[in-house]
């Protein structure tokens, strides 16, 4: 399969180093900055570079295309991809907000083509495994499920410069950006979720949108409830606060478990001792190896049609529950998605 990559910034390097190790020809890569498409081609024998996408498609005719890139140019990028056939798979968010996501899904459709969204935070290691436990009764039903958001970059007035720089402009930013994933991960392990209520702060001034957030969630399955509590300013025990991002624990009427900043999985009975629940995974890359897995998952769904949990349409269930969120800060109130 024949692979061109859009998008050299930071995140692109994990998307790149994954592609190198699964079974597809990278053709082509592409940036507005030409030093970094050029020198990302390098990696990849006989890929060319450029920094005009249309330019690149219709030059290196790619099978799938990787969108790497911030979410106000996937609506011009898929676009270029649906004119010409060619499946995409697309970073999230996948748009700045629900009726632009909705017109880039709707044109995918029009045209036939596959679209994926890179949606990575299911395929780390500590959810996978956490969500396996918890189907096979590790904490009896499951009746609560918590993340406090804790990834400790977002102090000062340099934040997120280094990094990810557009961060700083985004209006809506720690649930668009980051508590989408786990929504995400809420709706893979509690099942759908029905409502949320939400209270929204900024506290480093020199970003544009909301840096702290806490979001509580209904589920369809009216006994389970969520919470999604959120700072970037602050950090967890950790060598790495961004690994994980922060710590996850899931009860029920059968014990609990527990994901700390390191990865590990603690499991107890009701009324029981904490012990360590050994399971493999790679620190490798970002998250566990995740975006190798996410990978592997959208090339077995393009070349064999295996099932994948992220195909565009069925991701916008997500961006339905963000924008509850934010109406929800917005009025005070309870909303029902």
């Amino acid at each position: 399969m024949r692979l061109a990559v859009v998008g050299c910034g930071y995140f692109s390097r994990f998307h790149r180093e994954a592609w190198s190790r699964l079974p597809v020809e990278v053709v082509g890569v592409c940036d507005a900055d030409a030093a970094k498409a050029e020198a990302a081609a390098r990696d990849f024998p006989g890929a060319l570079s450029f920094v005009d996408a249309a330019a690149m498609l219709d030059a290196v005719r790619p099978d799938l295309v990787d969108i790497v890139t911030p979410p106000g140019t996937h609506a011009d990028l898929v676009g270029l991809c649906a004119a010409r056939g060619v499946a995409a798979i697309c970073q999230k968010p996948l748009a700045p907000d629900h009726a632009t996501a909705v017109g880039i899904v709707e044109a995918a459709e029009r045209a036939g083509i596959t679209l994926l969204v890179h949606e990575n935070f299911r395929f780390m290691p500590w959810f996978m495994e956490a969500d396996r436990l918890v189907r096979e009764g590790a904490v009896g039903e499951p009746l609560d499920i918590a993340f406090h958001l804790r990834s400790g970059d977002g102090q000062g007035e340099d934040a997120y410069l280094a990094r990810q720089p557009y961060f700083r402009t985004m209006r809506r930013f720690l649930i668009h950006e980051t508590i989408i994933h786990l929504i995400d991960v809420f709706r893979m392990i509690f099942g759908e979720v029905a409502g949320v209520f939400a209270r929204l702060r900024t506290l480093n001034p020199v970003v544009a949108g909301e840096d702290a957030a806490t979001v509580l969630f209904a589920f369809a399955d009216p006994r389970r409830q969520g919470i999604v509590d959120g700072n970037r300013l602050l950090d967890h025990p950790s060598d790495d606060p961004r690994m994980t991002n922060g710590v996850l624990t899931v009860e029920g009427t059968g014990g609990g478990l527990r994901v700390d900043g390191y990865g590990r999985i603690f499991v107890r009975a009701q009324r029981g001792v904490e012990r360590e629940h050994a399971y493999p995974w790679e620190n490798r890359g970002y998250g566990g190896d995740c975006v190798f897995r996410q990978c592997a998952a959208a090339l077995a769904h393009l070349r064999d049609g295996a099932k994948v949990p992220n195909a565009a349409r069925a991701w916008l269930r997500n961006m339905e529950v963000e924008e509850a969120a934010y109406r929800s800060a917005a009025e005070g109130r309870f909303v029902v998605v």
